[in-house]
């Protein structure tokens, strides 16, 4: 069991800011990473659309015989962490829990705002999460939708290295009409005195640079990754299931979109080359919801209702 890679998913190419996290503290851990960019972005979807595809791409996951999953992504991690727990017989971790700890950990003031897409933003994961940890801490919220429209198409925008895009993405960002969007989404979280900022989707610590500049300088901004692959570590220690020193690395790429784009932007938000990226159609994706899959999603849609 030690030897097996774990997975990793996302909606797209922002869950390779947590791949690349995980992989910077575990260097002799395999790693397959699927990111459904042609269903991107789960924001504006529903919670049951985005439950599902929890379970089909967990189920793909499992075929190639992970160790664990890690849901990169918080708005399926909002939708769909407790019912993918459920489902499969691995180990599933997310990022808003790890997320909310390290706020949790990092505010003195006990007021911290959190941004991220519609759906994480109306689930209120993050709340909930802060709550369970520190009552006392109050959460400003404002969904951002637009951040992760500007990070999609900014890496698309050409060549060059993420640095070069990094340091262009703060000049644009502060002229006039992206000031005006950051300040809508930003300007109230700063009057409710907010001393600590959690980046709530994968998307945002590419824009690290420009959010701290309209936040201002004394607001921590707090991305999940770096604590997502603290919890992917210790509970693989835990389970006995650490790959050991010199183990054999693996790595498998793949999307549900155009395989050459996702190596080359992917490449781009890793920081090094994907040597190979392949494609896995919706098709193949769907036919895995099978009747057991469908029946825990029924059952949890059921309850929800019943809860509600």
């Amino acid at each position: 069991m030690h030897t097996l890679p774990i997975g990793i998913f996302d909606s797209g190419l922002g869950g390779l800011t947590v791949a690349s996290e995980i992989m910077r503290a575990l260097p002799d851990e395999g790693i397959v990473y699927l990111g459904d960019t042609a269903r991107c972005p789960y924001g504006p979807r529903t919670p049951e659309q985005v439950r599902a595809f929890v379970l089909e791409i967990g189920a793909w996951l499992t075929q190639q015989r992970v160790k664990m999953i890690v849901i990169a992504c918080n708005t399926a991690s909002a939708a769909g962490l407790a019912l993918a727990q459920r489902a499969f017989d691995v180990p599933v971790i997310g990022v808003v829990e790890p997320g909310a700890r390290a706020a949790v950990k990092a505010t003195v003031n006990r007021r911290v705002g959190v941004i991220g897409t519609v759906g994480t933003i109306q689930s209120g994961a993050y709340s909930n999460a802060v709550r369970a940890l520190d009552a006392g801490v109050t959460v400003y919220s404002a969904a951002a939708p637009r951040f992760v429209d500007l990070v999609e198409q900014g890496l698309r925008m050409g060549g060059g290295t993420l640095e070069d895009w990094l340091a262009s993405m703060t000049g644009v960002f502060i002229r006039p009409s992206f000031y005006e969007m950051a300040r809508d989404y930003l300007d109230p979280l700063k009057r409710n005195g907010i001393d600590t900022l959690v980046l709530g989707c994968t998307h945002f610590p590419l824009l690290a640079p420009a959010i701290q500049q309209v936040i201002g300088a004394r607001v921590r901004l707090i991305s999940s990754a770096e604590e997502t692959a603290r919890e992917v570590a210790e509970t693989l220690a835990a389970r006995g299931q650490l790959a050991g020193d010199g183990a054999a690395r693996s790595e498998l790429f793949a999307t549900t979109g155009d395989a050459v784009e996702f190596r080359s932007l992917g490449a781009r938000v890793l920081q090094r080359p994907i040597a190979r990226a392949e494609h896995v159609s919706l098709g193949d994706l769907e036919v895995l919801l099978d009747d057991r899959l469908q029946a825990l999603l029924a059952e949890h849609e059921a309850e929800g209702a019943q809860c509600g």
